[in-house]
Order: C-alpha cells, then sequence, then structure tokens
C-alpha cells in the first residue's frame, strides 16, 4: 500500500492533484484543506497517503496532515460514508470545526456540508463523538476575473453546493476580498456558503 508520496506538482484543481514520482504521475485525490496548502504546478509536494482499494479501482486520497488523515480514517469506517464522501465532508468544514462538530453533536452544522442529510450527520455523532482526536490545528495556505469566478463556481459544484447559493456566497466574498487569489476567494465564499 502507497503511504506517502513525494514529487513534483504537474497540475492541481480543488479536488485532486496530478504528482509526478520519478516520472510517474500519482493522481491524488484532495480536501479543499490540503489544497489550499499545495504549492503551485512545478513545485515540490509530499502528501500522506491513504490507498483505497475495491474490487474496480485503486486510488489514491492525499493529505498535509496527520490530523486531516486520521479525520479521514475514522470517517470511511463509519456505515454509509465512503471515500468520496469522507473528502466532501473535509472539504466542507474545517478539521478543527468537524471535531468539535462531532463531539458537541452539532447536527445543523453537520447538515450543511453537502452531501450530509439528517440521519448520516446522526450516525456521525454517535459513532465518532467519543473518538475525535483533540482539536487540529491548521494553518491557512491571478485570472481574469470572470475565469477566477467560474472557477470557484466550479469548484463549489464539484463539491455539490446548489449554483444559485454558491452565485450568492461569491459575490459576497468578492465585495469582501475583490483582489483575492482563487485559493483565498474560494476558502471565504466556501465559508459563507456553509453558514448559509
Amino acid at each position: 500500500m502507497i503511504g506517502y508520496l513525494r514529487g513534483c506538482i504537474q497540475r492541481k484543481q480543488p479536488s485532486e492533484v496530478l504528482l509526478d514520482v520519478g516520472g510517474v504521475g500519482y493522481r491524488i485525490h484532495v480536501p479543499l484543506s490540503t489544497f489550499y496548502r499545495l504549492g503551485d504546478p512545478g513545485a515540490e509536494a509530499a502528501l500522506l497517503v491513504h490507498t483505497h482499494v475495491r474490487e474496480d479501482a485503486l486510488q489514491l486520497f492525499g493529505f498535509f496532515s496527520e490530523q486531516e488523515q486520521s479525520l479521514f480514517e475514522r470517517l470511511i469506517d463509519v456505515s454509509g460514508v465512503g471515500p468520496r464522501l469522507a473528502l466532501g465532508i473535509l472539504s466542507g468544514i474545517e478539521a478543527a470545526e468537524l471535531v468539535a462538530a462531532l463531539r458537541a453533536g452539532d447536527l445543523a452544522r453537520l447538515t450543511r456540508i453537502p452531501g450530509v442529510g439528517k440521519k448520516t450527520a446522526e450516525r456521525l455523532v454517535v459513532e465518532l463523538r467519543d473518538k475525535m482526536p483533540a482539536a487540529p490545528t491548521e494553518p491557512a495556505v491571478a485570472a481574469s476575473p470572470s475565469a477566477l469566478k467560474d472557477d470557484v463556481l466550479s469548484a463549489l459544484a464539484n463539491l455539490g453546493y446548489p449554483r444559485a447559493q454558491a452565485e450568492r456566497a461569491l459575490e459576497r466574498a468578492q465585495r469582501q476580498c475583490p483582489d483575492a487569489r482563487f485559493e483565498d476567494l474560494l476558502r471565504l465564499t466556501l465559508r459563507l456558503v456553509s453558514a448559509t
């Protein structure tokens, strides 16, 4: 099993990175928290990796920190939560906030994450409340305006947010930070859309 990869970023998108390791390109799915911390294409990156094996696929999920990887692995142990939903959960809420919401049994906050309904939120709380690690601390990590807007809306659509809701949150985010880069604008928009 692959547990760690270090190499050159060939390309990155909000949900995945293509990492060149010794001439072999590994497609690694990542949460937004890891995406924010990756450098630009051409930069070197090192990721902790969870290898997920199914009958029909072998998928790699990468994380910048042990806390993210640990949360991901705990999430996929919950009945009904697969790796894609676990990645969506980690992309829809900061790790420290997720731990706090699970510990407090905050179903309202958990159901604001795309893909997490009331039953899934209840299952997460029941199965993970007492298994949560100490709250992790994650440090924060120029395109044309229309291209930037399209990229942010595309990323939010991939995470499951309705377009109208995403557009409203993006407009508010652009008013708050008119000169923000893609990663910063996506993070702020995600925070705003999750709060509604």
